[in-house]
């Protein structure tokens, strides 16, 4: 099961993303999660990265799709993996696609978390104190907000029109949205099973 999710900051995709990946045994490949690592271990491409994510601006694309290339070649995403964070634009679909197709693969499903600024403000708000995020200043969350309406935000009308647009309400609690998202992937394999 080879599942993308997308939506704003704070939209609760890292975390379905988890359960997801715990539930099915897939692996979630966060980009946001890969590289706080390699900031965090002061890899090269950690310091390339650190002074864009604190601007709350995208890594540029090639560096995005070398990282989603590599990770998606591993042996544990083989059966599948739920992809966080990428694409952002439609340069990264486009790129996306394509390296699906040249790997023989397709996404299953794409879950889109719907959520208003307002709830995602106060959502993220909340994270930084409890996770002591250095990178969610609230300048840096009103860019990432920005660039989302700018340049997410076509990436899920793209995929909407493919027609595997999941739609989910993400405002609702974890264990609410959870249940949504499995009862679609269950209607998602019994499609796969006709």
């Amino acid at each position: 099961m080879n599942l993308l999710v997308l939506g704003p900051q704070g939209s609760g995709k890292g975390t379905q993303a988890k359960r997801i990946s715990a539930a099915h045994r897939i692996p979630h490949v966060s980009t946001g999660d890969m590289f706080r690592t390699a900031i965090a271990a002061g890899s090269e491409l950690g310091r390339r990265v650190e002074p864009i994510l604190a601007s709350g601006e995208l890594v540029p694309d090639d560096l995005t799709v070398a990282l989603i290339r590599e990770r998606l070649a591993a042996p544990d995403a083989a059966e599948g993996f739920v992809l966080d964070g990428f694409p952002r634009n439609l340069a990264q679909a486009e790129a996306l696609d394509a390296m699906l197709e040249a790997i023989g693969r397709t996404l299953d499903a794409v879950l889109f978390f719907d959520l208003s600024d307002e709830v995602a403000i106060e959502r993220i708000h909340g994270r930084a104190i409890e996770e002591g995020r250095e990178d969610d200043t609230p300048e840096a969350v009103a860019r990432r907000l920005a660039i989302y309406h700018e340049q997410t935000e076509p990436v899920v009308e793209r995929y909407r029109a493919t027609g595997k647009l999941v739609p989910l309400h993400a405002e609702r609690t974890v264990e609410q949205v959870s249940t949504e998202i499995e009862d679609a992937l269950d209607l998602l394999g019994e499609g796969a099973g006709a």
